[in-house]
């Protein structure tokens, strides 16, 4: 995608969640056309007048939803016929923020650092070491845990599948993948955009969406890691269609358009992987880890993270099989510089106390069948910091270092950009920031992890 296409994409997403409206609902308003957001994310081109009447749709609508604001209740009318619904804030929604983030914190290699210390407790039957990543995001803790699971079981095969809905971290998960194939060959890896309760299993419930399954197999030819690359690079227009998203009506979660399932393995092992390749309608579970890092919404209760996420995966588990969640902890100067601002914000009321309470409720009789870890403060708790330089904090701090600090501690927190908009009018938060890293000599944020294991027959 090209620079003006992707901030044309920005100003799109940017209008989408404050009118509360779907991606392909803007499209067919704008220019009719409601794969408009899919074709600039698929890196497709278009007119510069097109260009001009979506800029000229959002900016009329804009103006109208600004003058009717500060009257509107809950449900703000933002543009002639749209209602906004008070549905809950997204924050991965917006992708500067995620990659301002990511690239700016080591949050994912210390998740990937506990991850690994997993490995020593599992216990792989016949045929494959099996990994599940309940949300592979850009692929760093994926490609971390693939390669110390190398070292560990350097002769097992490996059954990797991972969850992903977004079309552009896959994409980035597929560029840490070459490699992994020439290290380990007796590897398959495969990449589904599937529910919690489906992707296990790689099945739609739901027997018209299971009939629609798209099912793909790719065998890669070679031996390098420069051959394997190539080859998935020219998955891209699959891609581009079997990751389409829509948003749902009632919480504006990413929803898949089409089921999809896509199976990587080198061609070359085809064979000594044949009991390790799944069968669609036949791929069983039975995983040695599941990791499931910051799958939810922290403001989410209890009940919705275990129906929906903790206890399906749970059931996935096979003999001896462990699941690490990790989620925002908060207690910590991220913490510190956002109730600065908002001293009423506190995101982190769900603990892993109250999950693995809730947890057990939940699987009744099957409850007996596992273990719940949740550990002392002392091992759960996992520190990780914001990059920065010895002489970065100083009396005077560089603009570029608060912004990274600022964005930061409002991505954890999950501040919904309503709020955002009109605290950042001054230069308080700011200021807030500032203070905060001076008093601490930078920044860190605070996850809690914890352990569900099934227990061994």
């Amino acid at each position: 995608m090209d620079e003006s296409a992707a901030h044309l994409l920005a100003d799109i997403e940017a209008y989408c969640q404050q009118a509360g409206i779907a991606e392909s609902t803007f499209g067919r308003q704008a220019i009719n056309d409601g794969k408009l957001c899919a074709r600039l994310r698929g890196g497709k081109s278009i007119t510069l007048s097109t260009a001009q009447k979506v800029q000229e749709f959002i900016e009329s609508n804009t103006a109208e939803h600004e003058l009717t604001l500060a009257d509107a209740g809950p449900a703000e009318v933002s543009a002639p016929g749209l209602v906004v619904p008070d549905r809950p804030f997204r924050f991965y929604d917006n992708r500067q923020k995620y990659l301002a983030f990511v690239n700016t914190c080591n949050e994912k290699w210390k998740i990937a650092e506990r991850a690994t210390r997993e490995l020593a407790h599992l216990r792989p039957s016949p045929p494959a070491v099996r990994l599940f990543d309940a949300g592979v995001g850009d692929g760093t803790v994926l490609g971390y845990v693939m390669r110390a699971m190398h070292q560990r079981y350097p002769t097992l095969p490996h059954y990797v599948v991972g969850k992903e809905i977004s079309l552009e971290d896959v994409r980035l998960s597929l560029e840490k993948l070459p490699d992994r194939f020439v290290e380990h060959p007796a590897t398959v890896v495969v990449f589904t955009n599937l529910h919690y309760a489906e992707a296990p299993w790689l099945m739609p419930r739901d027997i018209n969406k299971a009939a629609a399954l798209n099912w793909r197999e790719v065998e890669l030819d070679g031996t390098s890691a420069f051959e394997y690359g190539q080859q998935l690079g020219e998955m891209d227009d699959f891609l581009v269609d079997a990751w389409q998203t829509s948003a749902s009506p009632k919480t504006g979660n990413p929803l898949y358009v089409r089921p999809s399932v896509m199976i990587m393995y080198r061609k070359d092992h085809k064979f000594l992987l044949d009991s390790v390749l799944p069968r669609p309608g036949q791929a069983g579970a039975n995983y040695d880890l599941v990791v499931v890092s910051q799958p939810w919404r922290a403001r989410t209760g209890a009940d919705f993270k275990v129906k929906h996420v903790l206890s399906p995966l749970a059931r996935s588990l096979g003999p001896a099989g462990r699941l690490l969640a990790v989620q925002s902890f908060g207690r910590d100067p991220g913490m510190e510089i956002v109730q600065k601002i908002w001293p009423e914000e506190d995101p982190f009321t769900v603990n892993r106390h109250e999950l693995l309470k809730t947890l057990k409720d939940s699987l009744v009789n099957e409850a007996r069948n596992f273990n719940f870890n949740a550990y002392s403060d002392g091992k759960a708790i996992l520190q990780y910091q914001m990059h920065t330089l010895p002489d970065e904090i100083a009396s005077s701090i560089g603009t570029s270092t608060l912004f990274a600090a600022w964005n930061a501690a409002i991505y954890v927190a999950q501040i919904a950009d309503q709020k955002l908009d009109k605290a950042m009018l001054s230069r308080e938060y700011l200021n807030a920031t500032a203070e905060v890293l001076q008093k601490y000599n930078g920044l860190w944020f605070n996850d809690e992890s914890f352990v569900v294991s099934r227990r061994a027959p």
